[in-house]
């Protein structure tokens, strides 16, 4: 390990040991330094560029913990994304998050299965369709994004599209580079 990445590995465990209790056990804990023991996720790979490392968990942590958004619909999103690419780590890291966060069981349960899942509340339905809308079509109509505003206003709008690209970019990390699974996690089913 160069000096640079061991440098950038210490900061990402200082920011991750400041994130807030929402970790499921045995995900990126414990915070403490150990230079050789694996950070877990997407951190590893994105080492190999300390830099790149360093800023990407600073963007991270402004969309999870900075943004207006709150947390409920920062998970429902980040579990969208993560089915979209089927990002296994991406899923079991935030799943838990998602039930604390508040996200209806049902949605979690439907969206890892592929289906529409049963959102009551207005501001996850447009969260929702926003999502899928742009994941899909990679654009998005007036009629979508005006519901979103309306939902989570301009600033939340513009953040929920950062949010999106940013866990578009670790499932691609944790699939590209394989990063697994630990033994005892259920593996996301495959998309059809």
């Amino acid at each position: 390990m160069s000096p640079e990445q061991r440098e950038a590995k210490r900061k990402i465990v200082e920011a991750r040991s400041r994130v807030p209790d929402t970790r499921p056990a045995g995900v990126y804990e414990p915070p403490d330094w150990n230079e050789e023991r694996p950070l877990g996720g997407p951190f590893d790979p994105w080492l190999r560029s300390p830099e790149l490392a360093r800023r990407l968990v600073a963007l991270g942590g402004v969309l999870r913990f900075g943004s207006s958004l709150p947390a409920r619909l920062t998970e429902l999103a980040i579990l969208l994304v993560g089915r979209r690419w089927t990002a296994q780590f991406e899923w079991y890291a935030h799943e838990p998050m998602a039930r604390r966060a508040g996200v209806p069981a049902e949605a979690i349960d439907a969206i890892r299965d592929g289906r529409t899942p049963p959102l009551e509340a207005e501001d996850e339905r447009a969260v929702h369709d926003f999502a899928v809308e742009l994941m899909e079509r990679r654009r998005v109509s007036d009629a979508t994004y005006a519901r979103l505003v309306e939902a989570v206003g301009e600033p939340g709008a513009v953040e929920l599209v950062a949010l999106l690209g940013y866990y578009t970019l670790v499932s691609m990390t944790l699939n590209v580079f394989e990063v697994p699974l630990p033994p005892d996690a259920t593996p996301l089913p495959l998309r059809t």
